[in-house]
């Protein structure tokens, strides 16, 4: 069993790595009863950056179980999402698992959509690349419930960016707007559909 982490890296600075760090030792101790933390700013600190300081954004990828197994830098790419599939679903996704072979199975079902909005006992979820956010006229929401807790939700619950709510698939109609974030879709550069376009 591996576990990832996806950590956005951009001019010489890694983001939210105290998040991913504490993401990645919790659940090293509750998959593989760890007894120790990883450093991951010491860890990173020892690979050869050099070639990877520009104004690229990278995906820095970690790959690990008891211990880090790989580290590797792609470069991202922002992807087009205006369109949400809704896809019910009893995954479970508490962690950011290697394997996503069951989650890429619910996403092949998006048919002409773009991505996937899974619903799980009745509650609003994520996507299949991201947490989700939505608009109230007034504050951003995010589902109290997700697949997976993500680092930037994690970092704009800590900021008081957004708030917390149970979201039913009914409750859609009380949002104009949506935002997809991840660990390399900060806020400021998040993904906006309409939630008209989640069908």
């Amino acid at each position: 069993m591996k576990l990832f982490e996806s950590i956005s890296y951009q001019n010489g600075n890694f983001q939210n790595l105290d998040l991913h760090q504490k993401r990645m030792n919790n659940s090293r101790k509750k998959l593989f009863s760890s007894a120790d933390d990883i450093n991951l700013f010491s860890a990173l600190s020892r690979v050869n950056l050099n070639k990877f300081e520009n104004e690229q954004l990278y995906k820095c990828r970690v790959l690990y179980s008891n211990d880090i197994e790989k580290v590797e830098f792609i470069p991202y790419k922002k992807p087009q999402i205006k369109s949400l599939k809704i896809i019910h679903s009893n995954l479970n996704y508490e962690y950011k698992y290697e394997d996503r072979e069951e989650l890429s199975s619910l996403y092949a079902k998006r048919e002409n959509c773009d991505d996937i909005l899974i619903i799980k006992d009745e509650l609003i979820t994520d996507t299949y690349f991201c947490n989700i956010l939505f608009y109230n006229g007034k504050n951003w929401i995010t589902p109290e419930k997700p697949l997976l807790k993500g680092v930037q939700r994690a970092y704009l619950l800590k900021n008081e960016k957004i708030e917390t709510a149970i979201i039913k698939l009914q409750d859609l109609k009380n949002f104009s707007k949506a935002r997809l974030i991840n660990a390399l879709l900060e806020f400021d550069n998040s993904i906006e559909i309409m939630v008209s376009n989640i069908v």
